[in-house]
């Protein structure tokens, strides 16, 4: 019974692995000749949206792992580093590989993209280098149950996996509310992904604290702005779809300034504490 939620991590990190396959199979080409133009349009690859939707598969099992371990009091110290293993690989080296794709489609839009030096194309890989920092710190910490240091891990990857889903399931009608805001050409551009990396990779490794959604009991008194936060999330998937979740991201951010989340507690190297407070 001790290892039933190790084997939810192991599908977490099985599942992160699937996602990396399928974002680097998008096929030998990224760009489509448009003969009315005579230019090369960005062609969005199918399967780095199977990716995405397997970093949600991900961070399903993950909830499930840390659930599980608490209803059969059998969290240890394996546990939580084999968590934040899993969690490098699905929620920051896959992440990190979709923006290094996208960043390919955003360039292959100008003259002369296809040939980008991989110099602007690495810095993708500074999310994942963020996620690696945060799990870090996550692990020699001695009190993250009510408060996070750091945006989560998770939620952070859950932003990035968003956007292919975004643009795979966009409204294809010139009319709609997307297609006016050219939602999905601004997620393949390259100055709003670099723009995307820094703030993630900041609010991850950053020593503000952030609200945890968990709860110690279900009181509305303890748990107001959780309630609301769950419910304006609900709202905003079933009006959004893919869209709400950098919604609910930049609404969650909004909340944890609003509530009063204690301060977190991190090991320095000489086994003193340090409180970490907004």
């Amino acid at each position: 019974m001790r290892q039933i939620p190790n084997f939810f991590t192991l599908l977490n990190l099985f599942f992160g692995c699937i996602a990396i396959v399928f974002i680097l199979q998008t096929g030998q080409s990224i760009v489509v000749l448009n003969e009315e133009q005579g230019t090369y349009d960005p062609f969005f690859p199918e399967k780095m949206g199977w990716g995405a939707l397997f970093i949600f598969f991900a961070a399903v099992v993950d909830f499930f792992d840390g659930f599980l371990a608490r209803m059969l009091k059998a969290s240890t110290d394996m546990g939580k580093q084999l968590d934040s293993l899993s969690d490098v690989v699905s929620f920051g080296v896959a992440p990190g590989m979709i923006l290094y794709q996208l960043l390919r489609l955003g360039y292959a839009r100008s003259e002369g993209g296809l040939d980008v030096s991989a110099a602007f194309l690495l810095p993708a890989f500074l999310f994942t280098c963020a996620v690696a920092w945060r799990l870090a710190k996550f692990n020699i910490s001695t009190n993250q149950s009510d408060s996070f240091i750091g945006v989560p891990s998770p939620a952070a990857g859950l932003v990035v996996a968003s956007f292919p889903l975004i643009i795979w399931f966009n409204d294809s009608d010139p009319e709609s509310w997307k297609a006016k805001l050219a939602v999905p050409q601004l997620l393949i551009n390259p100055w709003f992904l670099y723009a995307v990396i820094l703030s993630l990779g900041f609010l991850m490794v950053c020593n503000r604290t952030f609200l945890a959604i968990k709860f110690k009991d279900y009181s509305i008194k303890n748990n107001l702005l959780k309630y609301i936060l769950i419910g304006i999330s609900v709202i905003c998937i079933i009006a959004l779809q893919w869209l709400a979740i950098p919604i609910i991201f930049i609404l969650y951010l909004v909340f944890s300034v609003f509530s009063k989340v204690p301060p977190a507690i991190i090991k320095s190297g000489d086994d003193k504490t340090l409180d970490v407070t907004v």
